[in-house]
């Protein structure tokens, strides 16, 4: 039976991983101009799709990993790349009143399809099922290393806070009503910065992971 102190570990090492405060700014803005209840149906895919991808790695994910030959930098540029261009949108793109009023002319059915979408991408992956979150489960639930009992109770741990990420997305619906339109806009720009800086950080580690620049 794995100790209060490994469980407390891998428990960290997931939150920080999978990022639910960050995945904040990636769902406010995709999720802008949606009703409350269609923003908490694409809360609530975007983390069951995450659970799904991140199931795989665990099972399958060494495997694949060794075969082609990849690592966690490649991963961590790759992710960092994408999430950046989704700062840029919040920074510099329509704000959310704008875009509000575009998306009550379209009909439910467009509405629909935008939460599905934004759902699986960038909400479930690469925000919740980042590439360090992929690279995490793979490294926490080695079969060389740890038991079958232990690589369940990994994934417990993992379900436990995708299910806090869930409620925390769920949470953000009643502060956007608080702060109201204008708060929101500001919100998304600010957010869209910390975003950004995010990505760039997951971009530079990357690169002092393969060596191309000294560490900082």
């Amino acid at each position: 039976m794995p100790s209060l102190s490994t469980i407390l570990s891998e428990f960290i090492t997931l939150w920080v991983v999978i990022d639910p405060i960050g995945t904040l700014p990636v769902f406010i803005a995709g999720t802008a101009g949606l009703s409350p209840h269609l923003a908490r149906m694409a809360a609530a895919r975007a983390v069951i799709i995450a659970f799904f991808i991140l199931l795989a790695f665990i099972l399958l994910g060494q495997v694949v990993l060794e075969a082609l030959g990849l690592g966690l930098p490649s991963f961590q540029i790759a992710g960092g790349l994408v999430l950046f261009l989704f700062a840029l949108t919040m920074i510099f793109g329509d704000g959310k009143p704008s875009h509000e009023a575009a998306q009550v002319e379209k009909p439910q059915r467009d509405q629909q399809t935008q939460a599905r979408r934004v759902a699986v991408f960038p909400l479930a992956m690469p925000s919740i099922a980042s590439p360090g979150a992929m690279l995490a489960v793979v490294m926490l639930t080695d079969n060389d290393r740890f038991s079958m009992a232990h690589q369940a109770m990994t994934a417990s741990i993992m379900v436990v806070v995708l299910l806090i990420t869930l409620l925390i997305l769920i949470a953000a619906q009643p502060i956007l009503r608080v702060i109201g339109e204008t708060g929101a806009a500001i919100v998304s720009r600010v957010m869209g910065m910390v975003l950004a800086a995010v990505a760039v950080d997951a971009v530079l580690k990357g690169f002092v992971a393969i060596g191309i620049i000294p560490a900082f």
